[in-house]
């Protein structure tokens, strides 16, 4: 049932940041609907799931973003699959909202929702102070949708399927672009990450290297 863990971390050294694509190879729709389905199974703060995936195949749309994504402009006309991951305003998060997803979606009765909302009510207000500015909820809803964005990228190295996360972008530009061609409302998202998807074109110049173990951990007993 479980995957063995040297399949997993072999899943981790053969995925890096994609650098080119080979566009002749696409990422068929099963593949790609096990991906999109590890960022739907996504955990999230309080279970509010406040994202949404845009997947661009519009070739018009991805040369437009090329030209505001500096990030993506070798990948997005190459890669398989470009996905914008957005996150929800604040605005498009009151209780409302949670009520929807906590009773609607997670059917969980009202009298527990009524102690979730206190909670939640005094982690936004006084633990994390996300309510203090827009820019600040937003910043902690985007952390929530880089956890999807996590596991889209494991899950598709785990098939042998290449990604790019990226953060190089004209931010309100891309926002504006979006809002503009009607794929989202700008009171209710704006964009967190965007990431490629699809076969790499040639391998990595060298092996990944990373922080040795014993200069990141500290066990605390």
């Amino acid at each position: 049932m479980f995957a063995d863990k040297q399949t997993v971390l072999d899943a981790f050294n053969f995925r890096h940041a994609c650098k080119s694509y080979d566009a002749s190879k696409k990422i068929s729709a099963e593949d790609f609907d096990f991906i999109l389905e590890s960022a739907r199974l996504s955990p999230s703060s309080f279970g509010l799931e406040p994202w949404r995936f845009l997947v661009i195949q519009n070739r018009t749309l991805r040369e437009e973003l090329r030209g505001i994504a500096w990030g993506a402009a070798e990948k997005i006309m190459d890669c398989s699959h470009f996905v914008i991951l957005l996150a929800r305003t604040q605005q498009a998060m009151q209780a409302d909202y949670q009520r929807r997803i906590w009773g609607g979606v997670h059917h969980i009765p009202p009298e527990t929702i009524e102690i979730m909302e206190k909670f939640f009510k005094n982690f936004s207000e006084r633990d994390f102070a996300i309510t203090e500015n827009p820019r600040t909820f937003h910043d902690w809803a985007c952390k929530q949708t880089y956890i999807a964005l996590a596991n889209m990228m494991t899950a598709a190295a785990l098939i042998g399927i290449d990604s790019t996360p990226v953060e190089g972008f004209q931010l309100d530009k891309a926002n504006s672009l979006l809002a503009e061609k009607g794929l989202m409302d700008p009171d209710e998202y704006r964009i967190s990450v965007m990431v490629a998807f699809g076969y790499r074109a040639r391998e990595p110049k060298r092996a990944k290297t990373r922080q040795a173990a014993a200069d990141i951990i500290q066990w605390v007993e």
